[in-house]
């Protein structure tokens, strides 16, 4: 929703600010994304204040300020809960490592300080003196026209800083705008892409998780592709483009990568690991594909597509430096996502799939089914009056019948412990994992027999077998 008020009501912290600044002399600004989320009426996470104060005056206006970047003009005020970004007006020039200023100097006005910044939707400021806005690039008409154009030149602009086209790629996700035509083929050009390669992996990754978190990440991750950056930082997905899945049964519509985009389009927006599970759960295809032709009739095979994903994307998520219980929990999803549940399973079978599955995991992996069901059609799956839907609402059943059984379902579950089996006269070590292996596997056959006393007279004659056969 566009506003288009010429004044922003200021907020209470910053009406507080404001009147701090003002007894010390100084004029304050509210500006960045907060003023470009006002302005679409959306409530904003945090603010950032520009100020003609220098950091040292903020320091001594303020009780509480950290130095978050005071080499360029930066601070951090603590106020009524709040932590606010506070900037001194200032100007940049050269930009070496294609991400930082290697100088910074102090500028006059607001409207000079908003000429450094990255796109007209972001160089708006809001006096806090009485919310009037401060428009010198005509942000608003591109935010009511939902356009992202950089700030005069973009060739200068993405040259000062690799972060910006793909920031510019992720709000156009994010926000549903689309990139001015100027301002999107700049991204394309061979210097601006040589500055994108400078940036930092954390940063990209950053980016690219609140891609992720945008309604259809497949706008971003098509742009990605399309600009050539996607290479720069996952190169194995684009081996997914070109490799077509479609045979005669009709599962696929479209090729590795398209399905893959779409299957991330498909998980639910707010749980990354399936987002991430969903967009890499196939990228073992290319690697694993086979035609078989059989009576003039081809059939594509890709057998064990999901193990080899599982390590690609290991390999994958750790060079973004994603957490290591990410990578695993993503991995992991991947490498058991290629489950077929038939109403014949026994009870034990449905066990044993809670245990390899994990009881946390299972409502992520059967998300993950359903992503990867969307992006086959980019069609939702009918839960209750479809086949499949039906197959996953019927084990979806099973699962929450056996846990209600509270059958052993983990080591720890068993009513023997290995106190008991060495009691038993059952040596620790090896010997005796095997033995709580296989009694592990007796209870998930039968849970009448998780009793201490049927436990221990299995494990002895488990023992005994396995000493003689020594």
């Amino acid at each position: 929703m566009y506003s288009s008020a010429k004044n922003i009501k200021i907020p209470s912290v910053l009406k507080k600010m404001h009147e701090i600044f003002s007894r010390g002399g100084f004029r304050s600004y509210l500006v960045g994304g907060a003023v470009r989320d006002m302005l679409m009426g959306i409530s904003p996470h945090d603010y950032d204040v520009a100020t003609d104060a220098k950091p040292e005056d903020v320091m001594r206006l303020f009780h509480r300020v950290v130095p978050t970047g005071i080499a360029h003009g930066t601070v951090t005020v603590h106020l009524m809960g709040y932590h606010i970004e506070t900037t001194t007006f200032r100007t940049e020039s050269g930009y070496s490592d294609g991400r930082h200023p290697d100088s910074v100097a102090y500028a006059a006005s607001i409207e000079d300080d908003l000429s450094r910044r990255d796109f007209t939707m972001n160089a708006i400021a809001v006096d806090l003196a009485d919310g009037k806005l401060v428009d010198p690039f005509s942000g608003r008409a591109d935010i009511k026209e939902k356009l992202i154009r950089a700030v005069g030149n973009p060739h200068e602009r993405f040259g000062e800083d690799g972060l910006r086209p793909v920031r510019a790629i992720r709000f156009a996700a994010q926000l549903k705008f689309c990139i001015e035509k100027y301002t999107y083929s700049d991204i394309f050009e061979e210097k601006t892409l040589a500055v994108v390669q400078k940036i930092s992996i954390e940063r990209f990754r950053d980016e690219f998780i609140k891609m992720l978190a945008s309604d259809e990440p497949s706008v971003a991750l098509k742009m990605l592709e399309e600009t050539g950056i996607l290479a720069f930082f996952i190169p194995e997905l684009l081996e997914g483009r070109g490799c077509l899945q479609s045979d005669s049964r009709g599962f696929h519509d479209f090729d590795v990568l398209d399905h893959l985009f779409y299957a991330c389009d498909g998980a639910p927006k707010d749980n990354l690991t399936v987002r991430l599970a969903a967009l890499f759960h196939d990228i073992g295809k290319p690697k694993t594909k086979r035609i078989l032709t059989e009576n003039g009739i081809e059939t594509i095979t890709f057998y064990n597509h999901e193990r080899t994903g599982a390590e690609m994307t290991k390999k994958i998520l750790t060079r973004l430096r994603f957490p290591a219980k990410t990578v695993a929990s993503v991995s992991h999803l991947i490498a058991e996502h290629m489950f077929h549940y038939e109403s014949a399973w026994s009870d034990a079978a449905v066990r044993r799939f809670i245990v390899r599955t994990g009881t946390e995991s299972i409502d992520d992996l059967f998300d993950l089914r359903l992503a990867d069901i969307y992006g086959m059609k980019k069609e939702p799956v009918r839960m209750h009056d479809s086949a499949v839907g039906k197959n996953l609402v019927e084990l979806k059943k099973r699962i929450e019948a056996v846990q209600k059984e509270n059958s052993a379902l983990s080591l720890k579950d068993l009513a023997v412990s290995g106190d008991d089996l060495a009691d038993a006269g059952i040596p620790r070590g090896k010997e005796m994992g095997r033995v709580l292996k296989e009694l592990f596997d007796t209870v998930l056959d039968d849970p009448k027999e998780n009793t201490k006393e049927k436990l221990l007279a299995i494990a002895r004659n488990i023992y005994r077998k396995n000493f003689y056969e020594r």
